[in-house]
């Protein structure tokens, strides 16, 4: 339980550093830290920790992006998001119900498609750049700005970094199950190639 806190905490802390890097921008592990602690932590009451550290770091970042750029986030865009992180607590509830590589690779990668396609239709509504026509969403979806990088890089390093998280996560996780004698999906997939 500690290392799940632990990876979860040092993600978030990594959000605010990529933040500071441009190379970095977007890679950073949103969906991923919802939906790995519904998927291992058995409290629900668990499931806040990603939740208030989330929260925390978009503080911060609403901060540091509204004093370095002039950027704010409205309070629809963190609903949005809010909706999308509970989104990743119900995907990973149902994976944690048959936990499987595949049911983890597919909920990370519907989590990751959910919030690129909430908060990138979000910023289509309520941003006045966009011609309110198929065309215009089909700008946010992928080119966005022409100020910034495409959308659709946003979209590849966030899908990189969820499955990248997901994968550390899990490996950790069930390699601690392992050690302690319990059921993981380690020793399933050991016993499947023997």
């Amino acid at each position: 339980m500690r290392t799940a806190v632990a990876l979860i905490l040092l993600a978030t802390g990594y959000r605010i550093v990529a933040a500071w890097n441009p190379e970095l921008v977007n890679f950073s592990p949103l969906m991923a830290l919802t939906f790995c602690g519904a998927v291992y932590f058995r409290s629900r009451w668990m499931w806040l920790v990603p939740f208030v550290a989330l929260s925390a770091s978009d503080l911060y970042l609403d901060h540091y992006h509204a004093t370095q750029f002039g950027y704010t986030w409205d309070f629809g865009g963190v609903m949005v998001r809010t909706l999308c992180f509970a989104a990743a607590l119900v995907l990973g509830w149902m994976v944690s119900r048959r936990k499987s590589w595949l049911g983890l690779f597919a909920g990370c990668l519907g989590g990751s498609l959910l919030f690129y396609l909430a908060t990138n239709t979000a910023a289509f509504l309520g941003d006045a750049y966009y011609a309110r026509t198929l065309a215009g969403w089909w700008q946010a979806m992928t080119i966005g700005h022409v100020e910034f990088q495409p959308t659709l890089f946003f979209f590849r390093n966030t899908l990189a970094s969820d499955l990248l998280f997901t994968g550390v996560f899990a490996v950790a996780m069930e390699w601690a199950a392992l050690r302690a004698g319990q059921s993981s999906l380690l020793k399933r997939g050991a016993a499947r190639t023997a």
